[in-house]
C-alpha cells in the first residue's frame, strides 16, 4: 500500500502540470495543445473575450459592500438575478430565513477638545445611530477593575460618555518596518513590551466578566444597557492604515470603529488626564427581522439532472469597504464561469448549479441552509468548487479528505492548459474545510466540495474584513484566469463517466488543544437573528 500510495503521489505533478507539446498554441505561454472544441470555446471566451472587468467593476464600485439584510445586498442581488438572466440562465432568489435588517447612512468622528481634528473611523455594521443629531462627550478608557463586581459599581461612571474597550497598540508601524530600519535588540524589546501590554488588556477585559464577541460585543452590550454615550473600538489588521470593522449588538448606543493611529491619540489623551471629547454623527436605521435569500442560478443536465456541480461562493460581505476579495473576487469567478459555461457547453450533461451565499460572515448560514433544504443535491453532487480567499491566481487544490477522489481530481486538472495549472499545488488527500467557508457546509456531509485556494496578496493583514477591501485591490488578470480555469474544471467534472467517491480519511493529526482530530460535524443554521442569539442546544 505504501509503495502504491508513493507511486501515485510521485506522478501527481505530472498529472497536473502536463508537459508541453509541440504544435498548435492553446495559450500565450505554453504550446499544450487541446483538440476538446468545448475548452477550445472556454478558453477564447474567458481569457480573450471575459466580461470580469465590467462586472467586478459594476459590482464593487456601483453596488458596493454586501452586508447580509442590508438594502445594499438587496440591490446586489436583484442585479446578479438580472444579469444571469440575460444570459439566458435560469436563477432565482431563494429565501431561507430572516435576519435583522439595517441602512447605512453618513458617519462623522470628530475630536473636539483639547484640540480639532477629523478621526478616521466608521460606524460598525448594525450600529444605532444618533438620531439625527451630533453626539458630543467625553472619552474614557475601560477601566482597571478587580472583578465584575466592581465593573458593574464602575458603570454608572461610564454613562453619557464615549468608552474605549480595545486594546490601545503601542505602534501601528507594521512590523516588517521596524525589522527593515532598526536592531534586532530594538525590535525584539517593542515586541516584547507590546505582548505585555496586550496581556495585561486582555486581563482588563476578563475582569469585568464581559469579554468575548467580535469587536468585544458582549461587552459593548453592557455598556449600551448602562447608558453610555456611545462604545469605541479598533480592531488594527497589521497593516499600515488597516482596521478589520465588523458589527455590533448594541440597541441604543453607536458602536464605533477608529483607525489604529486615531484610536491611539485618544487612548493617550484618556490616559494622561488631558479630557478628550468627540462628536459623532451617524445616520443609521434598524429595519427589524427582513426575509434573507441566496441567489441560485442553473443549467439542467441532459442526461443526469439529478447529479449536481456547485459553483460556490458567497456573496455576502463586511461593509467598511467594498467586499472586493471578501468575497466579490469569488463571487465574479462564479458569474463569469456560468457565463463561459452557458455559451461553450449549455446541454451540460449533469446539472450545474451556482451557489451565491448569503449570510457567510454569520456563520455559513445562507450555505448551510441550502444544504438542509436541498438534501438531493448533497446526495447527487459530483463536485463543488469553492472560492474565497482573495483576488489571486488559484494555486492550491486538495482532495478534501476524501481518499478515493484524488484520481478524479488529478484527472480533470490533467486535461487542462498548462497556463491554467502550471502553478497549482495538489494536495493529496488533504483535509476536509471545517468551517471556514461554504464548501465546509457540504464536505462534512461527506459530500465532494473542494476549495480553490488563491496566492495570498497580503489578503489577511490588508484586505479581508477591512476598510481597504476594494476594487483597486482586484487583479483581474488573476481573474479572467480563475474563471475559465473553474468552468473548464466544472465541464470536465459534468463530464467524468465516473462518480467521485466519498471514502472519508479516519487519520487526522491532532488539533491545536492536543485533542484527536475528527471529520467535522455539520451544523444546523439559525433562520433568523433572533435564533442565533438563542441558539437551540
Amino acid at each position: 500500500m505504501r509503495r502504491t500510495l508513493w507511486a501515485l503521489t510521485a506522478a501527481l505533478p505530472l498529472i497536473v502540470h502536463p508537459l508541453p507539446l509541440a504544435g498548435q498554441q492553446f495559450g500565450q505561454q505554453t504550446g499544450f495543445v487541446v483538440e476538446n472544441p468545448v475548452l477550445r470555446r472556454m478558453w477564447a471566451l474567458g481569457m480573450d473575450s471575459s466580461q470580469a472587468d465590467r462586472f467586478g467593476q459594476v459590482l464593487l464600485d456601483s453596488l458596493g459592500p454586501r452586508l447580509t439584510a442590508t438594502p445594499g445586498m438587496d440591490a446586489a442581488q436583484n442585479w446578479l438575478v438580472q444579469t444571469y438572466e440575460r444570459m439566458g440562465v435560469t436563477v432565482r432568489k431563494e429565501r431561507y430565513g430572516t435576519w435583522r435588517g439595517w441602512r447605512r447612512g453618513r458617519s462623522h468622528i470628530d475630536l473636539m477638545q483639547p484640540r480639532s481634528r477629523t478621526l478616521e473611523g466608521t460606524m460598525l455594521a448594525w450600529s444605532p445611530g444618533t438620531g439625527g443629531r451630533p453626539v458630543r462627550a467625553p472619552v474614557i478608557a475601560l477601566p482597571e477593575v478587580a472583578d465584575s463586581n466592581a465593573f458593574a459599581a464602575w458603570l454608572p461612571q461610564a454613562r453619557g460618555k464615549f468608552v474605549m474597550i480595545s486594546f490601545p497598540q503601542p505602534t501601528c508601524r507594521p512590523d516588517s518596518s521596524w525589522i527593515a530600519h532598526d536592531t534586532r535588540a530594538i525590535v525584539e524589546r517593542m515586541r516584547t513590551e507590546r505582548e505585555t501590554a496586550r496581556n495585561a488588556w486582555t486581563e482588563r477585559v476578563r475582569r469585568t466578566g464581559y469579554a468575548g464577541g467580535l469587536s468585544g460585543a458582549n461587552l459593548s452590550r453592557r455598556l449600551d444597557a448602562a447608558g453610555v454615550a456611545g462604545v469605541i473600538t479598533s480592531t488594527w489588521s497589521n497593516g499600515w492604515g488597516v482596521n478589520k470593522v465588523f458589527g455590533t449588538t448594541n440597541e441604543r448606543a453607536p458602536a464605533v470603529d477608529i483607525s489604529c493611529e486615531d484610536y491611539g491619540l485618544l487612548f493617550r489623551l484618556a490616559a494622561n488626564n488631558q479630557a478628550p471629547v468627540i462628536e459623532v454623527t451617524a445616520d443609521a436605521q434598524a429595519l427589524g427581522e427582513v426575509p434573507v435569500f441566496n441567489v441560485i442560478a442553473e443549467l439542467r443536465g441532459s442526461e443526469l439532472p439529478n447529479e449536481y456541480i456547485v459553483l460556490s461562493a458567497h456573496f455576502d460581505s463586511w461593509d467598511s469597504g467594498s467586499g472586493a476579495t471578501d468575497n466579490g473576487t469569488g463571487s465574479i469567478v462564479m458569474l463569469e464561469a456560468m457565463r463561459i459555461l452557458r455559451a461553450a457547453y449549455p446541454s451540460p450533461r449533469r446539472t450545474i448549479v451556482v451557489g451565491h451565499w448569503s449570510g457567510e460572515e454569520q456563520g455559513l448560514v445562507g450555505s448551510r441552509a441550502f444544504v438542509a433544504d436541498h438534501p438531493e443535491v448533497v446526495s447527487g453532487l459530483q463536485a463543488l468548487f469553492n472560492q474565497d480567499n482573495g483576488t489571486g491566481r488559484i494555486v492550491n487544490v486538495s482532495a478534501a479528505g476524501l481518499v478515493n477522489a484524488t484520481s478524479n481530481l488529478a484527472r480533470w486538472l490533467g486535461n487542462l492548459p498548462v497556463d491554467l495549472t502550471g502553478g497549482i499545488r495538489f494536495g493529496f488527500t488533504g483535509s476536509p474545510a471545517g468551517g471556514g467557508s461554504d464548501n465546509a457546509s457540504f464536505i462534512c456531509h461527506g459530500a465532494p466540495a473542494f476549495g480553490l485556494g488563491s496566492q495570498g496578496y497580503d489578503y489577511g493583514a490588508y484586505t479581508w474584513h477591512t476598510n481597504r477591501d476594494t476594487y483597486d485591490k482586484v487583479s483581474f488578470g488573476d481573474i479572467r484566469m480563475n474563471a475559465t480555469l473553474t468552468a473548464m474544471l466544472t465541464y470536465m467534472a459534468s463530464e467524468d463517466p465516473a462518480r467521485v467517491p466519498r471514502d472519508r480519511r479516519d487519520v487526522f493529526g491532532r488539533g491545536q488543544g492536543g485533542q484527536a482530530g475528527r471529520w467535522p460535524t455539520c451544523v444546523n443554521p439559525p433562520r433568523s437573528y433572533a435564533e442565533s442569539l438563542n441558539p437551540p442546544r
